[in-house]
């Protein structure tokens, strides 16, 4: 199957199911599509929004792409992108009086890292130590760090000044720099420069090819004499890492504090755009302007046409569904075409 049909196809076979469900439900699903491109491409207000969207989900992902080219199922980014956007939101006015503005976005940026890097240190131990399953360990740690964050925010940052649980607020003129007078920070020049260098270092790099192999065959990475171990610890801080600057990147460049209960949930949504990209960092730049369009747009069109914002969810699972399927089919013609 062509290439570029293998990464389109699901996308529009998500789309026309999801028009029929909009059908079924008594909605103009050529009015939603409609609305999701004037609100998330068209205007310039929102694409702004969609750009500056995108910046921690870029982020994820090149996080995501280190791990799933290993081979290794980092699921716990919920928890570290929490947890370093709480550790941000908290140190950013803290060091504001004191620190000049760029030395403290530097400062909270790497804090935020090293948090990420820090709290995927139990599985990546567990996985090269006792070969224990990482999915486990890592979603487990995912609702432990969701849980700890909040506790932070209620207990030990909570801005007295406010009525509801959250930190203090990190003033509009210390936040990230916007580019050109627009409204889009420049985390997103961050992110997709981070990108890249990640798609570089996996393709291009003898520690990239290293993450490979190991992630191909732990057993033949062994036989050549790869330290599977400290590959495993040291991919796993490399994702997480990553996930925990988006963390920073989205408290520095948009909300400036964290309020309790706060979990925009980006890390398993990402996991569709990674695969869908075939785990290249350079085609999940596409796919991540796409979903971030239609994640802005979404909000509006359903708003617009009454149904429920978490429509677009729907369309994320059917996505999904169809790259399976559509993968299944390939290999199936493949299996044919080699007999």
């Amino acid at each position: 199957m062509n290439h570029l049909w293998r990464l389109c196809l699901p996308l529009l076979l998500a789309l026309v199911a999801g028009g029929l469900v909009l059908v079924i439900l008594g909605k103009d699903p050529l009015a939603y599509y409609f609305y999701v491109l004037d609100r998330g491409i068209l205007s310039w207000g929102g694409l702004q929004e969609t750009l500056t969207r995108m910046a921690p989900l870029l982020l994820i992902a090149a996080g995501l792409i280190v791990a799933f080219r290993a081979g290794i199922w980092n699921l716990g980014g919920d928890g570290q992108y929490l947890l370093a956007a709480v550790v941000t939101a908290a140190l950013a006015p803290a060091l504001i009086g004191f620190v000049p503005r760029g030395l403290t976005l530097i400062l909270c940026m790497l804090a935020a890292t090293l948090v990420g890097a820090l709290w995927s240190l139990l599985p990546a131990f567990l996985k090269a130590r006792y070969g224990i399953n990482e999915i486990i360990t890592s979603l487990m740690m995912s609702f432990l760090g969701i849980s700890l964050a909040n506790v932070l925010v209620k207990l030990f940052f909570w801005d007295p000044a406010t009525t509801v649980p959250q930190t203090r607020t990190l003033d509009i003129a210390s936040r990230l720099p916007r580019i050109s007078g627009s409204n889009i920070h420049i985390g997103l020049l961050i992110a997709l420069c981070l990108v890249v260098l990640v798609h570089l270092l996996m393709t291009r790099t003898a520690f990239g090819l290293k993450l490979q192999v190991v992630g191909a065959s732990p057993a033949a990475a062994r036989h050549a004499g790869l330290k599977v171990g400290f590959l495993t610890v040291a991919t796993f801080a490399l994702s997480a890492g990553l996930i925990g600057l988006a963390g920073a990147v989205e408290i520095l460049g948009v909300w400036g504090n964290v309020r309790a209960d706060w979990n925009p949930a980006y890390g398993m949504l990402v996991v569709p755009l990674v695969f869908l990209a075939r785990m290249n960092g350079l085609a999940v730049i596409g796919f991540t302007f796409f979903f971030a369009a239609l994640m802005i747009g979404g909000e509006s069109a359903a708003r617009r046409i009454g149904v429920p914002q978490d429509f677009v969810l729907l369309l994320m699972g059917l996505v999904l569904a169809f790259l399976g399927l559509v993968e299944y089919l390939d290999h199936r013609h493949q299996m044919r075409a080699a007999a």
